[in-house]
């Protein structure tokens, strides 16, 4: 009876050893398979080099974590890095994710850190980078990796610091905190995957940027990102959840601001031309 039980034990310790071990391969395999999957996927949608330094999949909390995710800046550019991420936190249906689209109920992206560097009169990095996304009429039909579906993104904690062409008598650093820029049901359409996510969140990020650089930044900087943000038709996902328009929303100001100088510039009446004669 004794070594029965002894040899019971023995299975047990060897049965719960096997399962810590699968666990442990189980998780590091998803973890370097997720990176893996999250690089590919923003290389290929941007066009530049894009690492991730970590990555945790917790399998039974349906939760993803990744830190210091970074975007390269194109060749031609002094800084290295165009973007740095320090934290994502995603929280998603774990048995969708043997399925053909992957459930995904929240994506949290906080703390990114943006170099816009200015390149000559009309070019900039963001722009260069934006320039290789396909417009909606030029995307693939169908994506090429799993579909994703979205209910709520949100980036927070956005700082952008721009670098422009030394001019005398101007900064030649200007720095900017974006508001918080959320968007929701996403894929809804069945188009969405990792890569055109990557996409849509650097276009959102240029779209905050648009908005809240006028007055601040110089035309030569705001111009060509507004030109991107219209080759794609993506002022509405682009921006905050309001969805402002940039273009037309400047337009309707440039619009009034032409009227009110209409009224200052025309000429004074002088007193009693153009009026009734008292009766």
């Amino acid at each position: 009876m004794k070594k029965s039980l002894k040899v019971l034990r023995i299975v047990l310790v060897v049965v719960v050893v096997l399962v810590l071990v699968v666990v442990a391969a189980i998780n590091l395999f998803a973890d370097r398979a997720v990176k893996i999957g999250i690089e590919a996927a923003g290389t290929k949608a941007l066009n530049v080099g894009v690492s991730v330094e970590d990555v945790d999949l917790s399998i039974l909390g349906g939760r993803i974590v990744f830190q210091n995710l970074v975007i390269d800046n194109p060749p031609g550019y002094k800084h290295e890095r165009l973007l740095e991420l320090k934290d994502a936190q995603i929280k998603v249906d774990i048995g969708s994710l043997l399925s053909d689209t992957v459930k995904i109920r929240e994506i949290k992206l906080d703390g990114v850190n943006v170099v816009l560097e200015q390149r000559g009169i009309s070019s900039n990095n963001l722009q260069d980078v934006i320039k290789s996304i396909p417009s909606k009429d030029k995307q693939e039909a169908e994506p090429s990796g799993k579909k994703l579906h979205i209910d709520e993104l949100e980036l927070s904690g956005v700082a952008v610091k721009v670098k422009l062409l030394p001019i005398p008598g101007r900064a030649d650093t200007i720095g900017l905190k974006l508001k918080p820029i959320k968007m929701e049901n996403l894929g809804s359409d069945n188009k969405l995957d990792a890569a055109v996510l990557s996409s849509k969140i650097l276009v959102a990020i240029a779209g905050g940027i648009a908005e809240q650089g006028v007055g601040l930044l110089p035309d030569e900087v705001i111009g060509p990102l507004k030109g991107e943000l219209k080759r794609l038709g993506q002022f509405s996902e682009a921006l905050l959840k309001e969805g402002v328009d940039i273009l037309k929303e400047g337009k309707d100001l440039g619009e009034g601001i032409a009227e009110g100088l209409k009224g200052l510039l025309k000429p004074k009446k002088k007193e009693g031309e153009g009026t009734e004669p008292e009766k």
